[in-house]
């Protein structure tokens, strides 16, 4: 099953996704039997928006759940604008990547994003601990990626060619855990 549904790329698009056809993210099989019958499991909340504040702020924003009949597990999909399991949208996790491909130190990708240190840093290890799996699909979703001649070339083309909420979605496609 796939975690993401793509291009739902703004809080906005997802919110109105869920006013007019709320059933685009229902999931075709359950994630952990593979029955097919999932129902409509109420929503739990996200606070998303980060770029607003006060009344104009979108939060919460609502997650639809499902159950599947079957087995009574319980799962959900995402819109491609809200990251599975990070606090932060995939815009800033995109620039603090490109900063730390280009050179830049953990403190003053820290100092220029107004994140912490820790974050940026565990962003960068997961990204480089995950790079041989990683590359290896998105080669093969996207073959000229196989010319990179190392790490930092590698993500630099990638991260040119698509943005990293794409690369997660295709990851998700193929069946690895996004971050």
């Amino acid at each position: 099953m796939y975690r993401i549904l793509a291009s739902i790329l703004t809080l906005q698009q997802h919110l109105d996704a869920l006013a007019r056809n709320p059933t685009i993210y229902r999931p075709t099989v359950c994630p952990t039997c593979s029955f097919g019958k999932l129902w409509c499991h109420g929503c739990y909340e996200r606070k998303a928006d980060r770029q607003s504040s006060g009344s104009a702020s979108l939060n919460p924003i609502p997650i639809p759940r499902f159950i599947c009949r079957h087995c009574h597990h319980t799962c959900s999909r995402l819109p491609e604008c809200i990251a599975p399991r990070r606090w932060y949208d995939w815009a800033i996790q995109q620039l603090v990547m490109l900063m730390c491909l280009s050179g830049y130190s953990l403190h003053a990708c820290s100092r220029q994003c107004g994140l912490h240190r820790s974050t940026i840093r565990r962003w960068w290890s997961e990204l480089q601990r995950r790079h041989h799996d990683d590359s290896f699909h998105l080669r093969e979703y996207a073959p000229d990626l196989g010319r990179s001649v190392d790490f930092t070339d590698f993500w630099q083309r990638c991260l040119q060619k698509m943005s990293l909420s794409q690369v997660m979605v295709v990851l998700d496609a193929r069946g690895l855990i996004v971050p």
